[in-house]
């Protein structure tokens, strides 16, 4: 049924991904093991909780209790300071997660996530943390968010349309038989990643409404573009992720440093440092000192080489200076 509406989308490989996917949410084996793999890398974690799991069977799962505001409550009447941090730190954990646990957390809904105010109820934000429920739904990524997200972004905020396109085209979301302007791709996803062009972004629900309108609207080229667009399968759950964590983002009103948390955790999003120039010049330094040394003790020997005299050499020109 979609396939005529939307010509780009590659339809049946995501249907069977959401089949698998749909299965093991109803799996609690699967769901335990989840939640004990991020209970034990987050255990000593200063700013994100996760329970215990305490007993696991076919048709149930318990785990440790948790206190702390639903983020539903949150959006309804929380503070500023609380949107703030919840934000920053629902961003975190969801960016975090796959490196560190080697699965991305696929339920952003608010139900699923507590602030946790502790003995500091009024503060500092500094000393909340995030608690985290419900992993039923998991992405599993042993490598980590895949490299080419980080660099397809990277390359978009840098303005390299060809690069985005290519790498696109790679990766199947731009099929082979589709072609398109690498300008306009670039034109297309440049507004939707305003948030990682800044060092701080205001997410808003009207600033979600505009770029919803922009996409939907049947009289735009960008319409026509978002439908030549495919979704690989292997990509489904971090779209679904990505989506509904923005969607979160905005409904809280949060002002949350995202470019940091993609920096951190998503590969290929920063670029590799450049040697300093002091470093260099350190290294060029120490280089040339080690030639000229060794130009020196080849002057020494008078062979123009580095070489070391044989043991007893010494002594016996010192004795046949002697004798002369």
């Amino acid at each position: 049924m979609l396939g005529p509406l939307v010509p780009g989308l590659d339809v049946k490989p995501l249907i069977a991904e959401l089949r698998e996917r749909v299965a093991e949410e109803l799996d609690y084996e699967l769901e335990a093991a989840s939640q004990r793999a991020h209970a034990e890398e987050y255990a000593q974690d200063t700013e994100i909780v996760v329970p215990e799991v305490v007993h696991q069977s076919d048709q149930i799962l318990i785990t440790e209790w948790m206190e702390g505001i639903p983020l539903s409550e949150v959006i309804a009447d929380g503070t500023q300071e609380q949107r703030d941090r919840a934000g920053q730190l629902l961003a975190r954990f969801l960016f975090s997660g796959a490196s560190r646990t080697g699965l991305l957390h696929a339920d952003p809904h608010p139900g699923n996530f507590r602030l946790l105010t502790g003995d500091a109820p009024d503060g500092p934000p500094e000393r909340w943390k995030l608690g985290v429920l419900d992993f039923g739904s998991v992405n599993r990524l042993p490598e980590g968010l895949p490299e080419p997200i980080g660099i397809a972004l990277r390359m978009a905020l840098q303005g390299d349309a060809m690069g985005v396109y290519e790498l696109m085209r790679g990766e199947g979301f731009v099929k082979p038989t589709i072609e398109m302007d690498p300008e306009d791709l670039l034109d297309f996803l440049l507004p939707m990643l305003e948030p990682a062009q800044v060092d701080a972004f205001v997410f808003d629900r009207q600033w979600l409404r505009s770029q919803a309108a922009r996409v939907a609207d049947r009289h735009s080229p960008v319409y026509e573009l978002g439908n030549q667009l495919n979704l690989p399968p292997a990509y489904l759950l971090i779209h679904r992720v990505t989506l509904s964590t923005i969607g979160v983002l905005c409904q809280l009103g949060a002002t949350v440093r995202l470019r940091d948390e993609l920096e951190a955790w998503v590969p290929g999003f920063a670029e590799d440092p450049e040697p300093e120039d002091g470093a260099e010049e350190g290294a060029e330094a120490e280089e040339g000192a080690g030639t000229g040394e060794a130009a020196e003790a080849g002057e020494a020997t008078g062979t123009g080489e580095a070489t070391e005299a044989p043991q007893g050499t010494e002594e016996k020109s010192e004795a046949a200076e002697t004798s002369a």
